[in-house]
């Protein structure tokens, strides 16, 4: 599980960027991936990285922020990265609901209230795990109660909107509200893998690779391009 979250800022202000990363790097919760002027520049970065939260201006050239914002959740959903508005005017405030977004700040702001905002982020992104001394156990939130599932039953997950389907041992399926990120988070990296947008596997519970598709029991899921090198570079003396 990851310590640290990582960030882009997206701001055409130089120096509304620079005050801005410097409070990113001053967050020990955070780490600063990029700094773009536009959200056309940030496009393949979104494509090629984990990025979990994006400090975004709302009056942008090209396409302003709350639209690009409002793309963003129309193709990903609730798996998008967390946003953190930053604006000189109040105007759009009221519309961040629509994109879940973290938070809304003011210009200029103080280094307490974007603290504030990235911990509401850090709280929202990493769930709370709870775990045996031998940390062989995680709490999935199930309808209204935690359940206990063992992190060495799970076979794979896959994502269904809001919720994540997590597939046992035995043929078990129980469907948690969570987002694939957040379960991407939770379970160990040294034992599963993000090998597809929808699904994330144990690796130790891959029973056949062919041609960049992975076999659990009878399960078949696709190895997609996004996830390719990472998948390769860990099996890469047997592919």
């Amino acid at each position: 599980m990851r310590n640290k979250l990582n960030c882009i800022v997206i701001d055409d202000d130089p120096e509304v960027s620079s005050y801005v990363s410097e409070f990113v790097r001053e967050t020990s919760f955070l780490h600063l991936v990029s700094v773009h002027g536009s959200p056309a520049e940030a496009i393949d970065v979104l494509g090629s990285s984990d990025i979990d939260l994006i400090i975004l201006d709302i009056n942008l050239p090209g396409i302003d922020g709350m639209s690009f914002a409002k793309t963003l959740y129309d193709q990903y959903g609730k798996d998008m990265p967390r946003i953190i508005f930053i604006s000189g005017s109040g105007d759009y405030a009221s519309q961040g609901y629509k994109v879940d977004a973290i938070d809304y700040l003011l210009k200029p702001f103080t280094y307490e209230d974007f603290f504030k905002a990235a911990f509401k982020a850090k709280n929202y992104l990493v769930p709370t795990v709870q775990k045996s001394e031998a940390e062989e156990f995680i709490f999935l939130k199930v309808e209204h109660e935690l359940i206990r599932v063992a992190i060495n039953e799970i076979l794979y997950g896959e994502s269904q909107k809001d919720y994540v389907n997590i597939f046992t041992k035995g043929g078990k399926m129980i469907t948690a509200l969570s987002t694939m990120k957040a379960m991407e988070r939770l379970l160990p990296p040294e034992r599963f893998m993000r090998i597809h947008r929808s699904f994330i596997v144990a690796l130790d519970k891959i029973d056949a690779i062919q041609h960049y598709t992975v076999k659990i029991g009878k399960a078949v899921i696709p190895v997609t391009d996004q996830y390719r090198q990472q998948f390769k570079s860990h099996f890469k003396s047997w592919l």
